[in-house]
Parts: structure tokens; sequence; C-alpha cells
């Protein structure tokens, strides 16, 4: 399981680290001085959940409709300084490849699910769940499932308490389940004792994880969702290596991997698409296929002028048990 967690199934949900090409990352700007984002504290969100948070609200501020995911719940949880928008990853001049990933991934694990529950499948399950909102921003889909948001013990406390004081709440269908990745990878079991039933399906959403994580560690991750009920969806995403990356995605990709060096979170894993499908089949998957992530741009944002475009070097591996 990732030694760290934030947003992706924005997720990240694991910790992203993307931003504009040739930007160097700067360190967050601290939000509300009472509700201060500090990626040195435990007890706080990781400073990549809520870049991710910003971006998503960004997409609905900054872009024109229509909007591919409408989320300014995430804005209000982070609570950001009035100045938020000031920030160079917050630059909306670029091309926007970076928030376009972040909005277009997360509508894509969304429809999953939705798609999933109508076929019974009624449990979604969001690991590194960071300031996802899906439960607070779409109660009618929400709640004809069960959600469980699986993060570090110290976010998860921050962002009950935020749901708390916003009067939004956790509703008997979300569920709150604290792990400590790195002393603690039975996150199966503290599911389990968290109301998941182990005998049926679910949807598993792991964005922006795989990067952090050994091949090792990878494989075991795929194992463990393997080994739930058959008809269990995995979406995670992955990197492919540099050079199998676009030229023209090469430079963003480079400063990507810097700036999460600088920020101490190196990117220690990438697989050519062929590969990970080959490791989830190892692991027990039953079926497996490749999503391309920038070919999404057709299903979500086809027909717009402006065609965001989300960057060439992050991929899909959506595999069903």
């Amino acid at each position: 399981m990732p030694d760290r967690a934030a947003e992706g199934a924005d997720g990240a949900k694991g910790p992203e680290r993307p931003q504009e090409p040739g930007r160097p990352q700067e360190p967050e700007k601290p939000v509300n001085p009472e509700k201060p984002a500090n990626p040195e504290n435990p007890e706080e969100p990781e400073s990549s959940a809520v870049r991710v948070a910003l971006w998503r609200a960004l997409h609905v501020q900054a872009d024109p409709p229509p909007h591919v995911l409408v989320d300014e719940v995430g804005l209000r949880l982070a609570a950001p300084d009035a100045g938020w928008r000031s920030r160079p990853d917050m630059d909306v001049t670029g091309p926007g490849s970076s928030r376009a990933s972040i909005v277009v991934r997360a509508r894509f694990v969304e429809d999953l699910v939705v798609a999933e529950a109508g076929r019974g499948v009624g449990q979604y399950v969001i690991l590194g769940a960071g300031l996802d909102t899906f439960a607070q921003r779409r109660p009618e889909a929400a709640a004809g499932v069960r959600v469980f948001e699986v993060d570090q013990p110290g976010p998860q406390a921050w962002k009950r308490r935020r749901l708390e004081e916003l009067g939004l709440g956790v509703p008997e269908w979300l569920r709150l389940v604290p792990v400590d990745f790195e002393a603690d990878g039975s996150w199966p079991e503290r599911l389990a004792a968290a109301g998941f039933d182990t005998a049926r399906p679910a949807v598993v959403a792991a964005t922006g994880v795989s990067m952090y994580l050994t091949r090792e560690a990878n494989a075991d991750l795929l194992r463990r969702v393997a080994a739930l009920a058959p008809g269990t969806t995995l979406a995670m995403t992955f990197l492919p290596p540099l050079e199998l990356v676009g030229s023209g995605a090469r430079a963003e990709r480079r400063a990507t991997e810097s700036a999460a060096r600088s920020s101490g979170t190196p990117f220690i894993s990438s697989f050519a698409p062929r590969d990970m499908l080959a490791l989830a089949r190892e692991a027990g998957f039953r079926a497996v296929r490749h999503v391309p992530l920038s070919g999404l741009a057709d299903r979500y944002f086809g027909g717009r002028q402006d065609r965001p475009q989300p960057p060439g070097w992050e991929e899909l591996l959506v595999a069903t048990v």
C-alpha cells in the first residue's frame, strides 16, 4: 500500500505533483491560518491534495463551460487565502494540461462508479482520498453506494473536522477509514472493520499513487485488490517510462519529476502499458485494459474550442476481478 496518500480518484488520489511545463514547484502558500495545509504536518492534508482541490476549483472558475467536473467543495475544505489564484501552479495562461488531467481522470472514475452502481455494485473505495468530494458533490449517486475513503489518520481527522465545520457532516454511507500506510499495510482489514463487505464487489480508485511505490509495492497493491470479491473493478493511474512519452510532453514530465524530487517525494516506478497489464494479470485480475488518459480528451472535451489536453505521460489501468 502507498507510503504516502493524497487526492486521487482524483484522486488522488496518492500524492500528486503535476505542474505546468517549465514552472518550478514552489512551496504551498498557507491556507486559512486556522486551517493551514502544511505538508510537513502529519495532522493536515498534504500540499498535493490541496493543489488538486484547487485545480478542480480552477477548472470551474477559469475554464469555459461545459465543465467536465464541477467541484468547489474541495475549495471550501482547503479554505485557501484570497490570493490562491495567483500561485504559480494556478497560472491559467499556460496550457492547463495538469488540471485537465486531474478533472478528466476524476470524471472517468466517477462515471465508472455510477455505471457499476447501475449493475448492482454498491461499494466504492478511494485509496489516498485526500480532499475527494464525490460524497458531498453527488449525493444522489453516492447515497446509492457505500463510500470508503482511505487515508492517513491525521488528514482523515482534519477532513472530518472540516466537514463538520462546514455543516456537511459525514453521512452514514460515507466511511472515513484511517490507515497508517507506513506502519500498517492491512488496509483491506481496516476496510472490513469499517463495514466493507468482502463478499460483495466494489469499485476501487488508486489515482496518483503508483509512481511513488516500488514495483513490489505496486504488485502488492494489485494483489490485495485482486483478492476482493469477483466483479470488483480497479481504476489506477501509472506513468510510462520517459522514452515512451511523446516529445511534446517530455519537458512537462521532466519538470514534474524534478519538482517531485525537490519536495522529497521522488517518482520511483514507471511502467510501459504492456508491463502494467502483465503485472495486473499476474496479480489475479480476470480482465485488464489500458486507457490512455490523453485519449479521454475526445470523450470529455470533444467539440470545445479551447480543447484542454491532458498530458501524454499519465495512463490508466482498468482491471476487473
